[in-house]
């Protein structure tokens, strides 16, 4: 079924394409995947929104910690910061043919990094589940709550044939296959893997329900389990979809090193020193932020004891790094550290 909105999609490149060879033909899908991240990263770093200390949510926020709760947070952020201090370790050895083929495990790094740190910031706002499906429910709908920073709170929500991206007024534009180089380009990208992102989404879930009997929408004509699905049928799965933010595209980076994907990312000819820069400073982006909020409930002084006795590999590292450059900054002249441990 073709997307309704994508009728109102205008091209930046309207002539002809040219003429690829079968190498370049088969690198497509994983030169798209490199746009995309670069999209969001190049959209983060010239995307001027003032960041938290302009969020109504971060300034108004007052979370209750016992002492339990610290202790799990704990835990999730140097998961994180384990996860992210291997990724790193890759970046920075410069070797294309390594980060080549390192893509089978960095590739999930990315990802669990930063949902081990989004538990960690759930955590403190009573959000004790490890569940991937809730814990994207739960963040969609911080995410629309403007509990993030304007740069990364776009969203994708609507039916399957009616989907609307929100937050990203360029969004309607289609984009090329070239890296972006301005605004417009990013934002169409983004707004393209918002839509694909969302569309596999919905098709997985149909999926899983149409699977269960139990669960299984029926013919109201003969009562058979339905095998295709009109535009009546999909409104009954949004609900389940929730909303498609950023967490949702970093989502599309758990792939198997067992699965034929992998494979043909590793095969293209793209800049994989490029990839991986761009991962690791959405990642970086993303955590800092969960810091500043874990920091803000476990109150400022408490957070940095606890990164002055963290494990040796992560002694006066990224992890310091950001303390001293978002958090202290951020927590130090105002009343945000709220220090509130029950």
């Amino acid at each position: 079924m073709k997307e309704r909105e994508e009728e109102n999609i205008y091209s930046l490149f309207p002539e002809e394409p040219k003429q690829l060879d079968q190498e370049q033909i088969k690198s497509i899908p994983a030169q798209v995947f490199l746009n995309y991240f670069f999209a969001i990263n190049y959209h983060i770093k010239n995307f001027d929104d003032g960041g938290l200390e302009q969020l109504a949510f971060f300034r108004e926020a007052k979370p209750e910690m016992t002492e339990q709760d610290i202790e799990a947070v704990k835990r999730l952020l140097i998961n994180s910061w384990s996860t992210e201090y291997a990724l790193r370790t890759t970046a920075e050895l410069g070797d294309a043919d390594y980060m080549r083929n390192a893509l089978h495990w960095t590739f999930p790094q990315a990802y669990y990094s930063v949902f081990a740190g989004l538990q960690a910031f759930l955590r403190t706002r009573g959000v004790l589940s490890s569940n991937e499906a809730l814990v994207m429910r739960e963040v969609g709908r911080l995410v629309v709550k403007n509990a993030y920073p304007r740069a990364i709170g776009f969203y994708a929500s609507g039916h399957y044939d009616d989907f609307k991206v929100n937050r990203l007024p360029l969004a309607h534009y289609k984009p090329g296959l070239q890296i972006a180089s301005k605004e417009l380009e990013a934002q169409a990208q983004i707004g393209q893997f918002l839509r694909t992102t969302r569309r596999m989404k919905a098709k997985a879930i149909r999926q899983q329900l149409q699977a269960n009997p139990s669960t299984a929408i029926r013919s109201s004509r003969t009562g058979e389990i339905l095998q295709k699905f009109g535009p009546q049928h999909w409104q009954q799965l949004t609900w389940r979809v929730g909303y498609t933010t950023l967490f949702d595209l970093l989502s599309r980076l758990r792939i198997s090193n067992s699965h034929r994907e992998i494979e043909r990312f590793v095969q293209a000819d793209i800049d994989f020193k490029l990839f991986h820069e761009s991962l690791l400073e959405i990642v970086s982006y993303l955590n800092g932020i969960h810091e500043c909020y874990v920091a803000q409930a476990m109150g400022l002084q408490q957070y940095e004891a606890f990164v002055q006795e963290l494990p040796k590999h992560l002694q006066n590292s990224f992890v310091t790094a950001r303390l001293h450059d978002k958090v202290q900054p951020l927590l130090q002249d105002n009343d945000y550290s709220l220090g509130a441990a029950a």
